[in-house]
């Protein structure tokens, strides 16, 4: 079996209303030494709307990670921005901008060389008036309106489980698969994020790993705690044996939700972390 390979966000080093951002330059140059194989992007990073990074930015985005040796692994935080988006609302002229978004996000995906957009974006999927049964309906159809593109861009979509309070909706990891299976199209995938699989339980990291490894394209790696892997009390080498039994192959990328100390130190400790649990 191939090595394991390992990336991290980008946010970590240029988080929202970050006083000082580390440049796109310093991060990939920082990752490289550090022992990093790739970076997951958050678009809002580059520019609040997709759309106005120009064909030249984003060549030289993609560009700068090669010259570093990193692969762009994918994107993540889709819809923080622009506000006001919304996956599965009844308000059809909205849901349409939301995925014409999408759409604009696929093909940046594409431009950079990103084959994995995870949709977590709690705010974007909010029950209305509890309508669960018609958001399932609503988010499928709109994912399944995605897929012409993501299949044009050579690129999967993976609805995220996020639970509660951060989400209401598409809380746990069956009711991700769940969307999967209600679209059964090749680009909409599974992803694990070890943060969320803990909220459902003191063991159900490794149980989830087990039961889902094998349909699984991503993995964000961070701790209960939103810190990143090594930083709190979960053990991950259970939880890369078990995605070794499913001959899980995807990237394992840190993502942290405190950034604290510093992005240099998270980056560091959570790569020698992970390295020795896999």
């Amino acid at each position: 079996m191939a090595a394991q390979k390992f990336a991290i966000c980008n946010e970590t080093f240029a988080p929202l209303n970050a006083p000082d951002p580390w440049s796109w330059e310093r991060t990939c140059a920082f990752l490289a030494k550090t022992g990093y194989d790739g970076v997951e992007l958050a678009p809002f990073t580059f520019a609040p709307d997709i759309r106005a990074v120009s064909a030249s930015q984003r060549a030289e985005i993609k560009r700068i990670a090669a010259d570093n040796g990193l692969e762009i692994v994918g994107l993540h935080w889709l819809l923080v921005s622009p506000p006001g988006l919304h996956l599965h609302t009844t308000d059809s002229a909205l849901r349409q901008r939301t995925l014409d978004y999408l759409k604009a996000l696929v093909d940046f995906a594409g431009d950079v060389g990103a084959p994995v957009l995870v949709l977590g974006s709690p705010k974007a999927r909010t029950l209305e008036n509890g309508d669960e049964a018609g958001a399932w309906q609503r988010m499928a159809e709109t994912l399944a309106a995605l897929t012409e593109s993501l299949m044009a861009c050579n690129a999967v979509l993976c609805p995220e489980a996020l639970p509660g309070p951060e989400a209401d909706f598409l809380l746990t990891q069956a009711d991700a698969w769940k969307m999967v299976d209600a679209v059964n199209h090749p680009t909409i995938r599974m992803m694990l994020d070890v943060k969320s699989m803990c909220s459902e339980g003191p063991d159900a990291p490794v149980a989830l790993c087990r039961a889902f490894g094998a349909r699984t394209v991503h993995v964000h790696a961070n701790d209960a705690n939103r810190r990143g892997p090594g930083f709190g009390d979960i053990d991950f080498k259970p939880l890369a044996a078990a995605l070794k039994e499913t001959s899980f192959s995807g990237y394992v990328s840190v993502e942290v939700f405190d950034y604290s100390p510093d992005p240099e130190t998270i980056a560091r400790e959570s790569l020698r972390y992970l390295k020795t649990c896999w």
